[in-house]
């Protein structure tokens, strides 16, 4: 018993550091954006 609540508790914490690290890298992904071409600036 005590056996499956300790790998529980580490899958439960491995989980939780994969969630971490994927926002920490989502939030350091820069967003470029495309300029406008001279036929979308026409249209405005």
């Amino acid at each position: 018993m005590v056996i499956i609540i300790t790998l529980s508790i580490i899958i439960v914490f491995v989980i939780l550091l994969l969630c971490v690290v994927t926002t920490s890298k989502a939030y350091d992904y820069k967003h470029t954006v495309d300029p406008l071409t001279k036929k979308q600036d026409e249209k405005k």
